[in-house]
């Protein structure tokens, strides 16, 4: 069976629920994005947020790495502040990244924060993902995402996203009842801003937790474990799959594991092997190449891809990297890595973990 033969969306699914597939799904964080010509054709003509809410744009740069890689999903493009924007922090994309004015500093600010109807403020991004689902039809799974709290309560309470969350880090140490309020009010947003992409036809839903990894393991239970089970217990009549993305995965492991989610994506850090151990096969893996070798040899790339799926015996595992793909990768290597996964053998028995039936 080739990868264009296939119900792509059932082999997601059936990964998902860690059921035996014939072979692993593969996509890739950020797949649509700069190191494609394509999307760098759009771009040259519009701006990052023109793409965003437009839907007919969005569906486009959504479609490329569908068409130039032979990807199993689509992941609907779009930016993790926009629900940021939604509840009424101006943003504003230049080409040195994202910047939202007025930053959170006090409880008025967060007192200042709205609700949003995400079938209003929202709408481009459901009409994208009906555009794309129209595009490809009921055979390919679209992911539909959004940040988890602590992570979007970084960016807000910093004003931009280059990397630096020591502001928020002392907010929570300070005011740790502001930031839980401020986290309480992105759960209930995010988890509405979510049933609406499910609703408009993602198969599939992402949180991000980037910043899971600045937490101890204490805050990361206290803190962002709360908010990020109640946005997936919102989801649990959908019937869609929740894949949690952490980066600084390894540490929390086990607590991201009682957030509900039915996939956890892990950095390049976690061993997946050791992963699958510790879980057993009730939860989905989803990574976790580093990015970073997608910059060298090709034949690199595809042993990379090979041991991933050898370390979970390819049940219970979506192949993606360890974080989103950079922007200077190939084409070629980011083919490579596609296909190199799809052709991987995949075991019918797996070790099960302390946490397998």
């Amino acid at each position: 069976m080739t990868a264009g033969d296939e119900n792509r969306k059932q082999l997601f699914l059936r990964a998902c629920r860690c059921e035996p597939v014939e072979r692993v799904p593969v996509w890739i964080m950020r797949q649509a994005g700069r190191y494609l010509p394509e999307y760098r054709a759009v771009r040259a003509k519009h701006s990052f947020l023109e793409i965003c809410k437009t839907p007919e744009l969005t569906a486009e740069v959504s479609l490329q790495p569908f068409r130039v890689l032979d990807v199993d999903a689509i992941i609907v493009f779009s930016d993790i502040l926009v629900v940021a924007d939604a509840m009424g922090m101006k943003l504003d994309v230049p080409d040195s990244g994202p910047v939202l004015s007025e930053p959170i500093r006090d409880a008025a600010a967060v007192r200042r924060l709205c609700d949003f109807d995400p079938e209003r403020e929202t709408q481009f991004v459901g009409d994208a993902i009906r555009e794309i689902c129209r595009a490809t039809g009921p055979n390919v799974p679209v992911i539909g995402f959004a940040a988890a709290p602590w992570t979007l309560a970084c960016y807000m309470i910093e004003g931009q996203t280059r990397g630096d969350v020591s502001t928020a880090k002392r907010m929570l140490a300070e005011e740790p009842a502001l930031v839980k309020e401020l986290m309480q009010r992105i759960a209930g947003v995010t988890a509405t801003y979510l049933q609406s992409q499910i609703a408009a036809g993602a198969a599939v839903v992402q949180l991000f937790d980037t910043w899971a990894g600045e937490l101890t393991p204490r805050e990361y239970e206290e803190y962002a474990l709360p908010v990020t089970h109640s946005i997936f217990a919102a989801l649990d009549g959908s019937g869609v799959p929740r894949i949690l993305f952490a980066k600084g995965s390894s540490r929390i492991l086990d607590a991201m594991a009682k957030t509900g989610a039915d996939v956890l994506s892990v950095d390049w850090n976690t061993d997946l092997a050791q992963a699958r151990r510790e879980l057993g096969t009730k939860i989905a893996l989803q990574g976790n190449v580093d990015p970073a070798i997608l910059l060298g040899a090709v034949d690199a790339v595809r042993r990379a891809a090979e041991g991933a799926v050898e370390k979970t015996g390819g049940i219970g595992h979506i192949l993606n990297l360890g974080h989103g793909i950079l922007p200077n990768t190939t084409v070629e290597n980011a083919r490579a890595f596609v296909k190199a996964g799809q052709q991987a053998r995949v075991s019918t028995r797996v070790e099960m973990g302390r946490r397998g039936s």
